[in-house]
């Protein structure tokens, strides 16, 4: 019995031997099933380039490019979704293992049987119909957040400005407590508003949305830049931000997208100050030597440090400390993703009760 999906699902069946071709290709269509069929490796891949497919049947021993190099070059071709491969393989040939462990999903032997051949096609049809579910909630998922979020930044932008104003006393002299309400009601928004805008940033890199223009950006610059305007959460807490550009700050030029780099260093430091109360943050840019073509910037506090058991998923989605200062978890994800949108890598360092420190490693060309 066929599957209720089969009228829509479409097989390339691929195999250089005509008489197998047929034998399969009138089987799969007896079920319901488009059938498409290639005789080589090559023809097979130009077929997957053009049109989409639901299961690939493809025989492991055929001249020129065989099943092994046709599976591995399916799997390394990252815009392309997934497609089950079922190997057809002779009693006789070599193991199937190498197959497997290129990306196929599962494998049926010459001369196959009819009744063998599709139980094995309609499996390998659910596991992709489960798969494209998935996948389609998740797109489904990410662009409801992606607008939601978006359309909460017109209400809070409005809501910032017309607190910004009554602060002000554009509309009115206020009363003391009234002044306080005010200031407490605008920093709230202001927080909120923070909020938003990074979960909008992380649904943009996660939905392929985001586009970065690189440019040339001096590092040194970009971190005065940032240690300057950061200076006003430091210093009702004493805290001192110390700024170490090296002896050449010229040497400190990378490519990137500089607004996304003044996130990712704002998001840093600014976390630094947020979870220490004494002490300092000392911000250390290490230009490259000749031998080195990449730059250290680090971050280092004299907080509270983390613990090692949360340092392992420090970077990972919605992954927020125990710290009673913990944000929405979002924000070290977004600087991850920054950072590998650079080719560049970032760490920490952190013992409890000593400070942490921050290790973002950019190269200076992309």
């Amino acid at each position: 019995m066929s599957s209720q999906s089969s009228h829509s699902d479409k097989i390339l069946v691929v195999d250089d031997s005509p008489d197998n071709v047929f034998l399969i290709k009138t089987i799969l269509e007896e079920e319901g099933y488009t059938v498409t069929t290639a005789e080589n490796g090559a023809c097979a891949l130009a077929k997957i380039a053009e049109a989409t497919f639901d299961l690939i049947l493809l025989d492991l021993m055929m001249p020129g490019m065989d099943g092994y190099e046709v599976t591995k070059q399916i799997r390394e071709n990252q815009s392309l979704p997934f497609i089950p491969i079922l190997l057809i393989t002779a009693h006789d040939s070599p193991n199937v293992a190498q197959g497997l462990d290129l990306g196929a999903d599962d494998f049926i032997r010459k001369p196959v049987t009819v009744d063998e051949l599709l139980a094995r096609v309609r499996s390998l049809l659910r596991l992709k119909h489960s798969i494209d579910e998935r996948d389609e909630i998740a797109r489904q998922r990410e662009d409801f957040v992606s607008r939601l979020t978006h359309d909460l930044r017109t209400p809070l932008v409005a809501a910032e400005r017309m607190l910004t104003l009554l602060s002000e006393g554009a509309l009115g002299s206020l009363s003391p407590p009234m002044q306080e309400v005010i200031t407490i009601m605008g920093r709230s928004n202001t927080n909120l508003l923070a909020m938003v805008n990074t979960l909008l940033e992380v649904y943009r890199f996660e939905a392929g949305r985001k586009t970065l223009a690189f440019q040339p950006v001096n590092l040194g610059q970009l971190l005065k830049e940032v240690a300057d305007e950061l200076t006003p959460l430091a210093e009702p807490k004493g805290l001192a931000i110390n700024l170490d550009l090296g002896e050449d700050s010229t040497n400190s030029t990378v490519m990137g997208d500089r607004l996304e780099l003044h996130r990712l260093f704002t998001n840093l430091i600014g976390n630094a100050i947020k979870f220490t109360d004494k002490g300092s943050v000392d911000i250390h840019l290490i230009a490259p030597t000749t031998a080195d073509d990449h730059i250290n910037i680090k971050v280092a506090d004299t907080g509270p440090g983390i613990p090692p058991e949360e340092q392992a998923t420090l970077f990972e989605r919605f992954r927020q400390g125990s710290h009673k200062r913990s944000g929405s978890g979002l924000g070290l994800y977004l600087s991850r993703r920054i950072v590998e949108a650079h080719k560049g890598t970032i760490e920490v360092n952190s013992e409890v009760g000593k400070g942490s420190v921050f290790i973002v490693c950019l190269p200076v060309k992309q």
